[in-house]
């Protein structure tokens, strides 16, 4: 383990934890996981589950937690989707947007009385939409071109899958680009201050007491890195030690894994 100093945690109250890589491997809870947030809680601390995947709700990640036999409430799951539809109805209440989701997505926007619109929207709004088609795409092209404002929920380019990989937001905002010359106005989810502000007003606490832990550099530790926030890298998902020597992005602290972490907190 590799820690910046003894006392990195001296302010933590909430880990924000990554799920996939970070938490659960390949449909498994990593070995030590559970006992890490036992730890937490009897350090008098706290953590959230946090994700950028906005293709998933709070159930669907509730019931994958579940079938891996660990229960959790629903209000301990944040998601990219939550950050992106706080600040629409803060910042852009009763606008209408163009948004490329699939049917949960969809159905987080519509709950949240977010108006949506395929004809003539004020914002275009880019989430991991698993039901793309080429309309879609052709529609939200056409809408960048006229100047609409343009958010995505964040930035990751591939979604690992038990197979490989599945192309994510970042892929869309690629070929967005490619075609109109327009990059997202704002991202809302990691490594983006959105998700900072979303938290501390969620939580009611400073940004210093927020603790990062992930697998991915440039969402995970950026976020901690870009804001001054405290990051925990660990070594069981996406990132190798050698990665991570190699890479301008730092951790606070590196872990083998969740488990090894309990010792710090």
């Amino acid at each position: 383990m590799l820690a910046l100093s003894d006392s990195v945690f001296a302010e933590t109250k909430y880990f924000i934890i990554d799920m996939d890589g970070t938490f659960y491997l390949d449909g498994n809870i990593i070995p030590g996981s559970i006992d890490f947030l036992n730890t937490v809680k009897q350090k008098g601390k706290d953590f959230l589950f946090y994700t950028n995947n906005s293709s998933n709700n709070v159930e669907v990640c509730r019931t994958r937690l579940h079938n891996m036999g660990y229960d959790i409430s629903p209000d301990k799951i944040v998601i990219s989707s939550h950050v992106t539809i706080d600040y629409l109805k803060k910042h852009r209440p009763g606008k209408k947007v163009y948004l490329l989701g699939n049917e949960r997505l969809t159905a987080d926007f519509e709950k949240a009385g977010i108006i949506l619109d395929d004809k003539d929207p004020d914002e275009v709004v880019l989430g991991f939409d698993t039901t793309l088609t080429y309309e879609k795409l052709r529609r939200a092209c056409r809408f960048l071109a006229e100047g609409r404002e343009y958010i995505a929920t964040h930035p990751d380019f591939n979604c690992p899958t038990s197979d490989g990989f599945m192309p994510d937001t970042g892929s869309m905002m690629a070929l967005f680009e490619a075609s109109t010359g327009r990059k997202p106005d704002m991202i809302m989810g990691k490594p983006h201050k959105f998700t900072v502000d979303y938290l501390t007003q969620l939580l009611s606490c400073r940004k210093e007491e927020l603790c990062f832990i992930g697998d991915r550099l440039e969402t995970d530790i950026l976020i901690g890195q870009e804001n001054g926030i405290p990051s925990v890298l660990v070594l069981t998902g996406v990132t190798s030690l050698e990665s991570y020597k190699n890479s301008s992005i730092k951790a606070s602290v590196v872990s083998n894994s969740l488990k090894d972490l309990a010792a710090l907190v």
